[in-house]
C-alpha cells in the first residue's frame, strides 16, 4: 500500500518531496517513522529499553541516507489504556533506550505527545537534521555505471540486529563531505527491494554480484531453521540499516581499497554490483549465470 500511496499523493498533489527517506526544505530534513506492536515489536517479548532504542534510530538512519547531520525530534506515543502508574513507567524506560543515541549524535528531544487507546503500544517520532553545505544524497541522483556500495554486513536482522543496529550517521557525514556519492537509501526493508527504489527514482537498473555481498553470521543461523540460502536472507530480510550507496567507478575503487570508514568507525564499504541504463533489476550468481533479482522484502499493507 505504501508505494501506491506514494504515486498517488504524487499524481495528486505533485508532492516532489516525496520518494526519498527524509523531506529537504530550506537547509532541514524530515522524516517520520511509526512503530507499532504486533508488527515492528512485541511488547511482551523485548525490553522496552530496546524499543525506544529502535524508535529513535531508525529515524537517525533516515537521516543518515540522506547524508545530513541530525539535530532534534519530536516523540508521539500512544500507550494501551490502563493504569497511569505502568505507561509513566514504560514512558521512562523507552526514554532510557533513546538517551545513548541521543547523547551520541547530540540530537535533542523538543516535545510531542502522549495519548491511550485500546490497542498496542505505538512510537511515532519525527527527526529533523541540518543539510551540510554538500547538499543531500537523495535516491535519484544514481548515474549508469555508478558502482553499488555498501555499509557492513547483511541479513539475519530478526536475531537481534534489528533492534542494536547503529545509525550509520558519522559514516554518512564523512562520505559526504569527503567523497563522490551520487545517491543513497538505507536498507529498511531489505537490499533486493531498497535497491529496486533508488534505481527507479534514479530511472536505472542494476545488477548485484552474489559473491560479493557481504553476508553476517546471522543470516547464516537463520538460514539453518529457515530452509532459505544465507543469500536470500541478506537479500531481504530487512532491518539491517545499512547504507546502498551509489558511487562513481574511480572513486569506488578508492573507497574499497583505502577503507576510510573502517579505520575511522570500524564500519567497512563492500562492492556489490553496478547500476544500468537498461532498468532491469538482475542478479549474477556464484556460477555466473545472471538471473532476474527478485525485488521483495518487507513491504507495508
Amino acid at each position: 500500500m505504501e508505494l501506491e500511496l506514494v504515486k498517488w499523493l504524487r499524481s495528486e498533489s505533485g508532492m516532489e518531496l516525496l520518494g526519498d527517506d527524509a523531506a529537504a526544505v530550506d537547509g532541514k530534513v524530515f522524516t517520520v517513522d511509526m512503530l507499532t506492536e504486533g508488527v515492528d515489536f512485541i511488547l511482551s517479548e523485548v525490553e522496552p529499553e530496546l524499543i525506544g532504542r529502535k524508535s529513535l534510530a531508525v529515524n537517525l538512519s533516515d537521516i543518515a541516507a540522506m547524508g545530513a547531520k541530525p539535530e532534534s525530534v519530536l516523540v508521539a506515543i500512544s500507550f494501551p489504556c490502563g493504569d497511569s502508574a505502568e505507561n509513566l513507567s514504560l514512558a521512562k524506560k523507552l526514554y532510557s533506550g533513546m538517551k545513548p543515541l541521543l547523547e551520541k549524535y547530540d540530537v535533542k528531544i523538543l516535545g510531542g505527545d502522549t495519548n491511550c487507546w485500546d490497542n498496542g503500544l505505538v512510537i511515532s517520532i519525527t527527526a529533523i537534521g541540518s543539510i551540510l553545505p554538500q547538499g543531500v544524497l537523495k535516491r535519484s541522483g544514481a548515474k549508469a555505471g555508478d558502482s553499488i556500495l555498501v555499509t557492513g554486513e547483511l541479513g539475519g536482522s530478526i536475531l537481534s540486529r534489528q533492534f542494536l543496529f547503529e545509525p550509520r550517521v558519522f559514516e554518512s557525514i564523512y562520505l559526504n563531505q569527503n567523497h563522490s556519492i551520487h545517491a543513497a537509501i538505507d536498507i529498511s526493508d531489505g537490499l533486493a527491494i531498497d535497491l529496486y527504489r533508488l534505481a527507479v527514482e534514479s530511472n536505472l537498473g542494476a545488477i548485484l554480484y552474489s559473491d560479493n555481498i557481504p553476508i553476517s553470521k546471522d543470516a547464516i543461523i537463520c538460514s539453518r531453521n529457515s530452509g532459505r540460502k544465507p543469500i536470500e536472507h541478506a537479500l531481504s530480510d530487512g532491518e539491517d540499516f545499512e547504507l546502498i550507496l551509489a558511487v562513481p567507478p574511480e572513486e569506488s575503487t578508492r573507497l574499497i581499497e583505502s577503507q576510510p570508514l573502517l579505520n575511522r568507525f570500524g564500519t567497512r564499504l563492500f562492492s556489490i554490483g553496478k547500476f544500468t541504463d537498461d532498468k532491469k533489476m538482475l542478479i549474477k550468481n556464484s556460477d555466473g549465470i545472471i538471473k532476474n533479482l527478485e525485488c521483495k522484502g518487507f513491504v507495508h499493507k
